[in-house]
């Protein structure tokens, strides 16, 4: 009787191992998974020359003052409650979300707001004001605009939107200069 209760667990094992690499087997043809050509993170003293190159220069953006005195502020509020308000609040006196409150955001210093933890990036710029043409290029790609970031934005692409944007912010910011 022993033999055979060795017997049950060994086919149960054994059909375990065959079920698990038909189903393997059969998710590979399905599938058609791409293993990555290197490692998507190094760990350890490696050379700067092993890293990857530097990004291209970006391409210069088009000048964004032009358009902030045709831009529509009812778009850029839309815009801004529809992209950016699940991390900043544009309020008066505010909470602070994942991003800062924006309001007075126009023509402040940069890392200003009081109480929010900014990036090493953005405490560094705290004595240039946020202009009409630095908010375009942040806005247009945040990582680009400003090298360590911790906004992890990919953009706005579209200029006429980054002037609705610009415009709507400049009307809740009271001492945004002119553009």
């Amino acid at each position: 009787m022993a033999n055979l209760e060795f017997n049950k667990m060994a086919a149960a094992i054994l059909t375990a191992g065959i079920t698990f690499g038909v189903a393997g087997v059969i998710g590979r043809l399905i599938v058609h998974p791409t293993m990555p050509h290197h490692t998507a993170m190094r760990i350890g003293d490696e050379a700067p020359a092993q890293q990857a190159a530097a990004p291209a220069a970006p391409a210069a953006l088009e000048p964004i003052a032009p358009l902030i005195a045709a831009a529509n502020v009812d778009n850029g509020r839309q815009l801004a409650q529809r992209q950016c308000a699940s991390c900043h609040s544009f309020n008066e006196g505010g909470r602070h979300g994942v991003g800062p409150n924006l309001w007075g955001v126009v023509g402040a210093r940069h890392a200003a707001k009081e109480g929010f933890n900014y990036s090493a990036a953005n405490r560094a710029l705290a004595d240039k004001p946020w202009g009409y043409e630095e908010l375009n290029a942040f806005i247009a790609a945040p990582a680009r605009a400003m090298p360590g970031t911790r906004m992890s934005y990919s953009g706005l692409a579209n200029l006429q939107q980054r002037a609705d944007l610009i415009a709507y912010l400049r009307s809740i910011s009271p001492n945004a200069p002119a553009p």
